[in-house]
């Protein structure tokens, strides 16, 4: 391992960055373009829905095999491998001629993005003292915040004037720069270890998290009642406890879970999980609503939701530096004020509303999930010993794809519901602006749905304080 004293930081954050950016921008980027896809393809949106499901599944299943990967290679070995991996899927996918191609090229770049996630958060907490993390993190949080917040946009621009491939062209080179420069500057900052690896971990791993993620996300999409959703999630979930178990069992855990020994960490991961529910849930019910309702463009409801995205990302780097100075509560709790505020305005949206009042309480939500995202993970990570960071890492980002998609799923089963229900007293169910109002009733309960999971994370935030490594306090004393 290198001598932590000796490494310039700024050339390894510089890699790490160009890489993080062009795979949360990646994630995305094919919400608008499924349109353009089904006619290509002459898919059924059911179909087209893998491209984002597959994804996500993807990474969900190998974030948490990534904590072992960290003590079997070195820093540069994993991040040249998930980038040289991401690089081969979008070439792949940007020349597919069939869908099947397409849909491989997906995969391959969100194993490169699985790895890529938590590496990039463990080896700032390696390279930055605790009194420095802070601004490391919201740097990281700018690129993880606005990447995806520019993506809609992006891709509508793009799929308006070009083909839907150019989305994957003009990814390419970015992804090529990345390899390049990381190939250049970067440097293994993690102790390798080659602690012996349990692939029954591993299987019951990717059958728990795997099983939960698509089952949630096939619920969203086929409602609750299906047998195929109902195993998937309890083969998950059965897989999930004895994972859990064997973890706590085991002398060389593949993630270890002994983390949530740690109180401050234990109570930021259930925080996160709730407020990712609401965080992904949103940027999925909030362009249904504009384009169902308001009956606005794909590519203006992307350039609705842009200004919020941008100021969230933004954001990251500033209240980085306030958790510096200030520790998390002073920021983490008004953070979820705002967020409940916002979402209780959301509930009250229907055909009437202005689309300058939306961008405002949009704006105010992403302000909200800035002062509480990064805050939060930092002083949940700060408290855990350096040998628990990699698990800590791949702990936390695991439980935010799952949480996406079980957020994602209760959103759009509530919304359903509710539009239904709205629709079966309707005088005229067939007619254009009832089904409008239909669809603004039932994202308007799914909405209250946030609200509840927002008053939860409000009163986890309360308890949150500024956790110290035992490293650290060993230092300090």
């Amino acid at each position: 391992m290198s001598n932590l004293n000796n490494i310039k930081r700024g050339p390894i954050m510089f890699a790490l960055i160009i890489g993080l950016f062009v795979a949360a921008l990646n994630e995305t980027l094919m919400g608008n373009a499924l349109p353009d896809l089904m006619k290509s393809f002459d898919l059924s949106a059911a179909t087209a829905q893998w491209l984002s499901t597959a994804f996500m599944l993807v990474v969900g299943v190998l974030v948490p095999v990534t904590a072992i990967l960290q003590q079997w290679f070195s820093t540069r070995k994993i991040f040249l491998s998930a980038m040289g991996l991401f690089f081969v899927g979008t070439v792949i996918a940007a020349v597919s001629p069939t869908f099947s191609v397409l849909l491989i090229g997906r995969i391959i770049q969100a194993v490169g993005t699985g790895m890529l996630l938590p590496l990039v958060m463990n080896v700032i907490m390696t390279i930055y003292p605790p009194e420095k993390r802070g601004g490391a993190m919201g740097t990281l949080g700018l690129v993880v915040m606005f990447a995806p917040a520019i993506g809609p946009t992006v891709s509508g621009l793009i799929v308006d004037g070009l083909s839907w491939r150019w989305l994957f062209y003009l990814v390419t080179p970015f992804a090529l720069l990345s390899v390049i420069i990381g190939a250049a500057v970067l440097k293994n900052v993690s102790e390798v270890t080659k602690p012996r690896v349990d692939f029954l971990s591993i299987v019951l791993s990717t059958i728990g998290f795997g099983g939960i993620v698509y089952g949630f996300s096939s619920a969203g999409e086929h409602g609750w009642s299906e047998p195929a959703v109902i195993w998937t999630i309890a083969a998950g979930g059965v897989a999930l406890l004895l994972f859990v178990w064997r973890q706590l069992i085991l002398k060389q855990p593949v993630m270890d879970l002994r983390a949530f020994k740690y109180p401050t960490f234990a109570l930021v991961a259930v925080l996160l999980f709730v407020l990712m529910m609401t965080f992904f849930s949103s940027a999925i019910m909030l362009p249904m609503f504009m384009q169902g309702v308001l009956l606005v463009t794909a590519f203006k409801s992307g350039l609705i939701l842009l200004p919020g995205g941008i100021i969230n990302g933004f954001m990251a780097p500033v209240s980085g530096k306030l958790f510096d100075k200030f520790g998390p509560r002073v920021l983490v709790i008004p953070g979820l004020v705002i967020a409940v505020i916002s979402l209780w305005q959301f509930t009250r949206f229907d055909e009437t509303t202005s689309t300058g009042f939306l961008v405002a309480i949009h704006i105010a939500l992403m302000i909200g999930i800035a002062l509480v995202m990064m805050p939060a993970q930092t002083a949940g990570l700060n408290q855990l010993p350096n040998h628990l960071h990699p698990h800590g890492t791949a702990i936390l980002n695991t439980l935010q794809q799952v949480s996406g998609a079980i957020g994602t799923a209760l959103y759009i089963s509530i919304m359903s519901r509710g539009q239904k229900q709205y629709l079966s007293g309707a005088s005229d169910p067939q007619a254009l602006t009832e089904i409008a109002k239909g669809l603004a009733s039932g994202i308007n309960n799914a909405f209250w749905f946030g609200v509840i999971i927002a008053l939860v994370a409000l009163v986890l935030g309360l308890f949150i304080r500024k956790g110290k490594s035992p490293e650290h306090e060993q230092s300090a004393g």
